[in-house]
């Protein structure tokens, strides 16, 4: 298939792209490059730099890519500045959003993969979390996700779209080429490992008195490649809904620590601080609908061979992306 691939410059998307083209499908990604990097677009990929603020860009750019499908990972994505700014997160990630719905319609697309996310529960009712659990955001990050969601299913409804929708747990881990690079990191693992690596003197968790067995947060770890995996199934004509990305297996910020010190060799000294505001004791996916209904099977769901990818890709690349 042709696929116009939003955001493939970014963690997610780049190793999407690059398992989208090792499938053997085109791939055309489009990014405005403000959170991801130019040197992690494969060469095998059409690049077109984004502006989606400018009115008909997003429209010209999927109009001369024709693609069958479109895979949408483009967002804004921190928790707190969410909070701290949240038109930025509705602009971007709702009127931008609109623009290219609008667009994928004007140019005949017929399949919408979108990279959503658990914040759209909110803290859940129960756990394992399954997608029938009641929606309740409660930062405008999540909320921005649930709005474009609801859209997909007027869009399916009134255009005919059909629309695969992914709500992530914790995406980590690497492939040999492409790895997390975030300009300002707030995920777990690549924190975690810039102890070894040299570039930090300890790592923090945050909350240390939490009602779980060790006192920290547990949450659910996927890896990269089989996230990736799970949006090239969602091609196949007849895919549609809502699935949640997970192992299904919790793990706390004590077990991540202990992985990267494992997988490292490094013993890796820890401060702790007071909780972060929202933060749920618990989040684990129930990932049942994908493996049932799209036939995905997770090949690399041990926490030690996600960290191991990851540290692979750290230790050759210290400083991330140069661009």
């Amino acid at each position: 298939m042709n696929v116009f691939v939003t955001g493939g410059a970014g963690y997610i998307g780049s190793v999407c792209a690059e398992e989208l083209l090792r499938a053997g499908h085109q791939v055309t990604v489009y990014d405005d490059l403000s959170e991801g990097h130019r040197s992690a677009v494969d060469e095998r990929a059409q690049f077109v730099l984004g502006h989606p603020e400018q009115e008909g860009h997003i429209l010209d750019a999927v109009k001369e890519a024709k693609p069958d499908a479109i895979l949408h990972f483009a967002a804004n994505a921190l928790v707190g500045e969410s909070m701290a700014n949240p038109g930025k997160y509705f602009r971007n990630n709702v009127v931008n959003g609109l623009r290219l719905l609008d667009a994928a319609v004007a140019a005949g697309v017929k399949k919408f993969v979108f990279s959503s996310t658990c914040a759209t529960y909110g803290p859940p009712d129960r756990v394992p979390m399954t997608e029938d659990l009641p929606q309740r955001p409660i930062n405008p990050y999540g909320e921005s996700k649930l709005m474009f969601e609801r859209m997909l299913c007027w869009y399916h409804q009134i255009h005919g779209l059909e629309f695969v929708v992914f709500r992530y747990f914790n995406a980590a881990g690497a492939s040999p080429r492409f790895g997390e690079h975030h300009r300002l990191e707030t995920h777990l693992i690549p924190n975690v490992l810039r102890v070894p690596l040299g570039r930090a003197e300890h790592c923090e968790i945050h909350g240390a008195d939490y009602p779980t067995a060790d006192g920290t947060c547990i949450r659910d770890y996927i890896h990269i490649i089989d996230l990736a995996q799970a949006h090239i199934l969602a091609l196949e004509p007849g895919k549609q809904g809502f699935f949640n990305l997970g192992n299904g297996n919790g793990y706390s910020v004590r077990d991540v620590i202990r992985a990267c010190e494992k997988v490292t060799g490094t013993v890796i000294p820890v401060v702790e601080k007071s909780r972060r505001p929202g933060d749920p004791p618990r989040l684990i996916a129930s990932a049942a609908k994908a493996i049932n209904q799209l036939g995905w099977r997770p090949q690399y769901p041990a926490l030690e061979d996600i960290v191991a990818s990851a540290w692979a890709w750290h230790k050759g690349h210290p400083s991330g992306y140069p661009d």
